[in-house]
């Protein structure tokens, strides 16, 4: 379990509490957090969890946006079979972990797989209705109170509904790949290179990692039993859009195929709709460009 933080002393506690409640037992996973140079007292914060999590701790200094290198140093020090990355601020619900494993265990090759994610604003605009829903006592039953009232699914649902909770298939699965909530194999992680530490601004590091996973024979789907909710906190939706299309043009001039140059010559593209257009313009697969190259 690899947390990554920054200033977000209370949506890490939020975090740590469900991760406290969980029905895995205590002894089958770890958690670290890893802090980019927080100011406030995340430190403190992290102790007072020791006796309630295996739990470690690491910090790196204020050196700018450094969520990559944060999410490795996780990844290095991990010693489970699979790595669950979450952000401060996402509430597990109590059978989130075990959904993990079991989707890994049941699945014959390495697997890409995303929680499911209640509440995800993109520009915080429902906040505080969210909040007045949302009992952070209780994250089980709010993500039921969720399910049941269809109130702010995951805002990949529609892509879900049209191409199935398994979406492997496609040729650009990595697109809904977001490691807000979302898990991998830790030796595949590892064997593609981790997360791209050149990625300094909000955005596009984990399409980056998950690329290479698809490229690496990853099969990406979704798990609705791994369950959660985005908990609101201030954001600058115009900034984090500016700062992910400057990383969508690393990400294309990187790897240098046609569906990665569409990721920065069409912006407006829906990512729900991206393999659609993408089998209507009869794009070649990464994969198959790169062998004919």
């Amino acid at each position: 379990m690899i947390v990554p933080t920054y200033n977000r002393r209370r949506l890490l506690e939020l975090t740590l509490d469900s991760l406290a409640a969980q029905d895995l037992p205590r002894d089958r996973f770890e958690v670290m957090v890893v802090d980019d140079g927080s100011t406030d007292d995340t430190a403190a914060l992290v102790r007072e969890f020791e006796d309630r999590l295996d739990l470690r701790y690491f910090y790196q200094p204020d050196e700018g946006y450094r969520v990559a290198e944060a999410r490795n140093t996780g990844i290095r020090h991990a010693t489970g079979e699979i790595c669950v990355f979450v952000d401060s601020g996402v509430l597990l619900h109590s059978g989130s972990l075990s959904a993990h494993v079991a989707g890994h265990e049941a699945s014959a090759e390495p697997l890409a797989l995303n929680g499911y994610v209640y509440c995800f604003n993109l520009d915080n605009e429902d906040a505080q209705r969210i909040r007045e829903v949302v009992d952070v006592e209780d994250v089980d039953a709010s993500i039921g109170h969720l399910a049941r009232t269809r109130a702010w699914p995951d805002v990949r649902e529609p892509f879900y509904e049209r191409y199935s909770d398994d979406f492997g298939h496609l040729p650009a699965p990595w697109l809904m790949y977001w490691t807000c909530h979302a898990s991998a194999l830790t030796e595949q992680v590892r064997e593609v290179g981790m997360y791209d530490e050149r990625l300094r601004q909000w955005g596009g590091e984990d399409l980056d990692l998950a690329y290479r996973l698809h490229r690496a024979g990853a099969r990406f789907a979704v798990s609705r039993e791994a369950s959660s909710i985005h908990y609101p906190h201030e954001k600058n939706h115009d900034d984090n859009t500016r700062f992910a299309l400057e990383n969508y043009r690393y990400i294309a001039d990187k790897y240098g195929t046609p569906i990665l140059q569409l990721l920065v010559e069409q912006p407006a593209i829906r990512f729900s709709n991206f393999n659609q257009v993408i089998e209507e313009r009869g794009l070649p697969r990464c994969a198959d460009y790169l062998t004919a190259r």
